[in-house]
């Protein structure tokens, strides 16, 4: 009976061992997974259509930005588009806050549509609220920018491409981390973030964790690895020449796209 018991209290001590080393094991692997999780550059595609949002979703993207009429550098999506894409898409959608082409110097009368389009947005489901205003001066509009993140809150607002018109960038990032926003889209204050690469290492390195800085502008396979590597960037930004592109040649593109960004 001795010979029993002791046969067993080792068989119970193996099985301990044995789950301690599993549930190690197991806790090793998740943080593997999470730690690859954090150092994954997260790539947000532009599109104007339901169909090219799904055919991004379908090749990977991370994140939607939705905005019409992309050949003037995209406008606010209709409420019918912000629908139908919140009802086809699941992952993250951000809406362009746009009233017009042209500059971003808006009228009194345009703010306020900027404000209901926001209301709408947020009232559809979707994440995000992307805009930018500036003054006459081509300054950071401090205030108004203020107003409408807070009015978006809690979707989290990105200023776009109007940051590259600023003639000094750094108190422009200044300017709008003070206004409540939490990322700036941006080619560095260039034509396309390509020719833009040292200022945007130098935004990203003044940044540090107080906003994210997303290049963006001409960015496609070709340059996008040098992009990366040259600035440290964790979130990119593209369109892919969506509105040239069929949406199931979209999807491969995206996915192309995708596999590339993944090997850095």
């Amino acid at each position: 009976m001795q010979a029993l018991l002791i046969d067993a209290g080792r068989r119970e001590r193996k099985a301990e061992t044995a789950d301690l080393k599993f549930k190690e094991g197991s806790v090793q692997k998740r943080a593997i997974l999470v730690d690859a999780m954090a150092n994954q550059v997260l790539v947000e595609i532009c599109v104007e259509s339901v169909d090219h949002a799904v055919a991004a979703e379908s090749g990977g993207a991370d994140r939607i930005e939705l905005c019409s009429d992309l050949s003037c550098g995209g406008v606010t999506p209709s409420q019918e588009l912000m629908l139908a894409t919140r009802q086809q898409v699941r992952i993250p959608i951000h809406a362009m806050i746009r009233p017009r082409s042209g500059n971003f110097s808006y009228s009194a009368h345009e703010f306020e549509t900027m404000k209901h389009e926001i209301d709408v947005a947020k009232e559809i489901g979707l994440d995000g609220i992307v805009l930018g205003l500036l003054d006459k001066n081509m300054q950071v509009d401090h205030a108004r920018t203020r107003a409408l993140a807070q009015l978006a809150h809690p979707l989290p607002v990105t200023f776009h491409r109007a940051f590259d018109l600023c003639p000094d960038l750094t108190a422009a990032l200044e300017a709008v981390i003070e206004a409540g926003t939490k990322r700036i889209l941006t080619s560095g204050g260039k034509a396309r973030a390509l020719d833009g690469l040292v200022n945007l290492a130098h935004l990203i390195t003044t940044a540090g964790d107080r906003i994210v800085i997303m290049p963006g502008g001409g960015i496609r396979l070709a340059n996008v690895e040098r992009t990366v590597r040259s600035t440290g960037a964790r979130e990119i930004h593209t369109s892919l020449d969506t509105s040239a592109t069929v949406a199931s040649r979209f999807e491969i593109k995206v996915s192309e796209f995708r596999r590339a960004v993944d090997k850095l």
